[in-house]
């Protein structure tokens, strides 16, 4: 019973945030509130096997998973905000003031991946998922890296939109998610 007024007590921030999406199918903050969805069932569920067996391998691996999810989003909003020059009108009116930048960013971490924030988001599935392992988990864990993914091709068509072909470019030196791997 705590697991469904602990995710439901936090989907109200989290609708409140994305309320502007909900509804549009065609926007990738549509795709990121499922996947914000399944990271709080998962955190729901998982969290009071957050410090059982605190030195097992699967623990370890979720921590480890839980700092780089941490450094990687730090590092993203970062250089969003130092880089980014946030536009008033020059993108949909969706989009929150920091997603909104006027300039492609592509230094920092944006130099290797092109989607810090949803990696971080990656690796936050993964590393609550690790806590306590179970079939439903693992189908909600593989559910929030679809919509996470869905995500991603979605805002690159957007960034293309805007950016062109400096985006287009952009895409072929970098990774999605991991640098230099997807």
């Amino acid at each position: 019973m705590d697991k469904y007024i602990i995710f439901a007590t936090l989907s109200i921030p989290v609708i409140i945030i994305s309320w502007r999406t909900l509804f549009d199918l065609r926007s990738h903050g549509f795709y990121r509130f499922l996947s914000w969805e399944c990271i709080l069932w998962l955190f729901a569920a998982n969290y009071r096997y957050w410090f059982v067996e605190p030195f097992s391998v699967r623990q370890i691996f979720s921590w480890i998973f839980l700092v780089i999810s941490a450094c990687v989003v730090i590092m993203g909003v970062v250089q969003m905000k130092r880089k980014g020059r946030p536009g008033r009108d020059s993108r949909q009116k969706t989009l929150y003031r920091f997603e909104k930048t006027s300039h492609l960013v592509d230094t920092g971490i944006f130099r290797y991946i092109r989607h810090p924030l949803y990696s971080s988001l990656l690796f936050l599935t993964w590393g609550i998922f690790l806590k306590h392992i179970t079939v439903t988990l693992l189908i909600i864990s593989i559910l929030s890296s679809l919509f996470l993914f869905i995500t991603a091709l979605i805002d690159e068509k957007e960034c293309i939109d805007y950016f062109g072909d400096e985006y287009r470019q952009y895409m072929k030196r970098t990774r999605r998610f991991i640098p230099f791997l997807i």
